[in-house]
C-alpha cells in the first residue's frame, strides 16, 4: 500500500514542478505587475488543484496505456508483414485522434465564427458548423496521410530530412497563392494537430514500428512522424481555402 502511495506523491510533486514555472509568472504579473489581487482567489486554487490532478493521471494514464498499447499495435502489425494493413491502421489511427482533438476542435470553432464574421460564410450556425466540420475533416485527413507518408519512411528506411524540408519547400509555395484568410489558421492546425491526443499515440507507434522492423534504430527511425503531423495540415488547410474561394466565386 505505501509503494503505490508514494509513487502517486512523487507524480504529484512532479506535476507541481512541471507547473511551477507557469504559477511564478502569472503570480509575478499579477501582483508585481498588475498590483492587483485575484479576482477570485478561491476558484483559481480550486482550478490550479484540478490542472494538476489532471496532469498526473494524464501522464500516468499515458505510461500506464497508450503508450505500451500503441508501440503493441504497431509491432504485431509490423510483424504480421501486411504493408496495406500497416497503412490502413496509420491513416485511421492519425485520422481518429485528430478528429477527437479538443484543441483542434476550439480553433476550428473560432476559425469558423471569425469566416463568419468576415462574410466568408453565412452568418448563421448552421454554416458555421458546416464549416467548422469541413476545416476539421480537412486536417484529420491530413494527418491520417501523414501517418501514411511517416509510416512508409520508417518501413523503407527514406531519410527524414528529405520529406520535412521538402514539406515546408511546398507550404512556402503554397503560402503567396492561399487566401490571406485561410494562411494564420493553417498554421495553427499544424500545431494543434500535435496535442494530448495525438502525439502519446503517433510517437508510441513510430517507436513500436522501428523496434519492430529488422535494421531500424528506434531513436533513430522511430521519431518524426510528429513533423509530419504538424506540416500536411498546413498544406492540405489552404489548399482547401482555395478550393473554397473558387466554390464560393461560382
Amino acid at each position: 500500500m505505501a509503494a503505490p502511495l508514494l509513487s502517486l506523491l512523487r507524480l504529484v510533486f512532479l506535476s507541481i514542478r512541471d507547473l511551477a514555472p507557469i504559477i511564478a509568472v502569472i503570480v509575478f504579473f499579477q501582483i508585481v505587475v498588475l498590483k492587483a489581487p485575484f479576482p477570485d482567489l478561491a476558484a483559481v486554487l480550486t482550478g490550479l488543484a484540478l490542472v494538476m490532478v489532471g496532469l498526473t493521471l494524464f501522464v500516468q494514464g499515458l505510461e500506464l496505456g497508450l503508450f505500451p498499447l500503441g508501440e503493441a499495435m504497431a509491432g504485431a502489425l509490423a510483424r504480421r508483414g501486411s504493408l496495406t494493413i500497416l497503412l490502413a491502421f496509420a491513416f485511421a489511427l492519425g485520422f481518429g485522434t485528430t478528429a477527437a482533438e479538443p484543441a483542434l476542435v476550439a480553433v476550428v470553432g473560432e476559425a469558423a465564427a471569425a469566416a463568419a464574421a468576415a462574410g466568408i460564410v453565412g452568418p448563421s450556425a448552421e454554416a458555421r458548423a458546416d464549416y467548422a466540420l469541413l476545416l476539421r475533416l480537412t486536417v484529420a485527413i491530413a494527418v491520417g496521410l501523414a501517418l501514411v507518408i511517416g509510416v512508409l519512411r520508417i518501413v523503407k528506411g527514406w531519410p527524414l530530412p528529405f520529406f520535412v524540408i521538402g514539406g515546408y519547400l511546398i507550404v512556402v509555395a503554397i503560402t503567396p497563392f492561399a487566401p490571406d484568410t485561410i494562411v494564420g489558421i493553417a498554421y495553427d492546425t499544424g500545431g494543434v494537430t500535435t496535442s494530448t491526443l495525438t502525439v502519446p499515440l503517433v510517437t508510441a507507434l513510430g517507436v513500436g514500428l522501428a523496434s519492430a522492423i529488422k535494421g531500424r534504430n528506434p531513436l533513430l527511425d522511430g521519431f518524426g512522424l510528429i513533423a509530419f503531423a504538424s506540416l500536411t495540415p498546413m498544406i492540405l488547410v489552404m489548399v482547401f481555402g482555395m478550393v473554397w474561394q473558387m466554390v464560393s466565386a461560382v
